[in-house]
């Protein structure tokens, strides 16, 4: 019987990770299922230009596994049995040998009030949508608060106050105006602000959302007529309600090939995994640590399903942090391999173009996980064999 590998996720990290498996394996040895509540690959990191009212691609996932022997299961994830090696499908089920959990996260409230009821995201699709729509009802004059000045809200209120310069827009940010990068990005942000009329409040923090606007924890009222939340992210529950081995943020504990620590058939990548980057700091939650993770679990199942006792070692690793500010300006902040500013950076519209660049790469590398030929390997064992060597 073929081994069965199910991929639960079809974000960046799980959709190379599906492609790169059957790219790696022999389809007369191997059955792989990925499965994802969206029957197209969202291009996350453009969610920001779809609240705007910009036209992104579709990208149906049946067109981008054309042909690789991946089977796309539209289907919403309930639960996953870990003992019994099967996923809960509502009111289905599907079974599994070896499992690549990819559920990633969505939109985290951090139990500020009023969030939940007033505020919009753009953590995916749907939201990004609802906000898009939000915005096309605004007249002139009409307020926008972005809450959160992380990467997220840096993208957001600069595309939304570029497509929209006839709102009156604003950026909470709970610490200074982008204090983890060096003092010439900072500067460059703060230009950029200007010249798009950001108002931009520092060193505040959110501590109550309602439909007039924001209330800060120092009792500062920032009216606002669209409250939009990017104050972080929290992962999918359903790996907190299994036996895996799990942290604080329910992320699955992995070790360095993506394995999770307590159950040898199952493997994680992405935001729902707690992976260990250099330095021993945890991977942040992004697509820049998404791509590896994908690439070093997908080689590692396949080097051990094929029998193979060295696994190849993905680049866990940073280079640079790709900021756009609108359409026509950006900034390329380069990093150690751990994630900390060096003096180097890009700005203005060259870094706006690398980013775009990055971006495209991001969803080409979705239908390419292996831009090279590549030999597909037969599994060394029978099932059963396989399953008592992954233990």
């Amino acid at each position: 019987m073929k081994h069965r590998i199910v991929v639960l996720g079809a974000g960046y990290a799980g959709a190379i990770a599906a492609g790169r498996l059957a790219r790696r394996l022999h389809p007369d040895d191997t059955q792989i299922t990925i499965v994802n509540a969206d029957a197209d690959f969202v291009e996350r990191v453009r969610m920001h230009q779809l609240a705007t009212g910009q036209q992104l691609r579709r990208r149906p996932l049946s067109d981008v596994y054309a042909g690789t022997g991946v089977e796309v299961r539209v289907a919403r994830v309930t639960g996953v049995d870990v003992d019994r090696r099967t996923v809960a499908l509502g009111a289905d089920e599907i079974a599994y040998d070896t499992l690549v959990y990819a559920l990633g996260s969505a939109s985290a409230d951090h139990g500020v009030p009023g969030v939940a009821e007033h505020a919009y995201d753009i953590a995916g699709s749907p939201s990004a949508s609802r906000l898009r729509d939000r915005l096309a009802q605004l007249t002139a004059g009409a307020t926008v608060l972005v809450v959160g000045g992380g990467l997220t809200g840096l993208e957001a209120v600069t595309e939304i106050a570029e497509a929209r310069p006839d709102l009156d827009v604003a950026l909470a940010a709970r610490g200074a105006l982008g204090d983890w990068l060096t003092g010439k990005a900072q500067q460059h942000l703060r230009e950029v602000c200007a010249r798009l009329g950001i108002t931009v409040h520092e060193h505040t923090a959110v501590a109550r959302v309602d439909a007039t606007g924001a209330v800060t924890g120092d009792g500062q009222v920032i009216p606002a007529q669209v409250t939009v939340w990017t104050g972080g992210f929290a992962v999918h529950p359903v790996a907190a309600a299994t036996t895996l081995t799990v942290a604080d943020t329910g992320q699955i504990v992995v070790d360095a090939t993506m394995r999770s620590v307590s159950h040898p058939d199952v493997y994680a990548v992405g935001d729902a995994a707690l992976a260990q980057g250099p330095g021993g700091k945890p991977l942040r939650m992004s697509c820049a640590s998404g791509t590896p993770m994908a690439w070093q679990a997908a080689d590692a199942i396949a080097a051990r399903l094929t029998g193979r006792t060295k696994i190849p070692k993905a680049p866990l690793r940073y280079f640079n942090q790709c900021i756009s500010l609108g359409r026509r300006d950006g900034l390329i902040q380069y990093v150690t391999a751990d994630d900390r500013a060096r003096p180097a950076l890009l700005k203005g519209s060259l870094a706006a173009r690398y980013k775009e660049v990055v971006c495209a790469g991001a969803a080409w590398s979705i239908a390419h996980p292996i831009p090279y030929p590549v030999r597909r390997r037969r599994i060394v064992t029978t099932r059963t064999e396989t399953l008592a060597t992954m233990s």
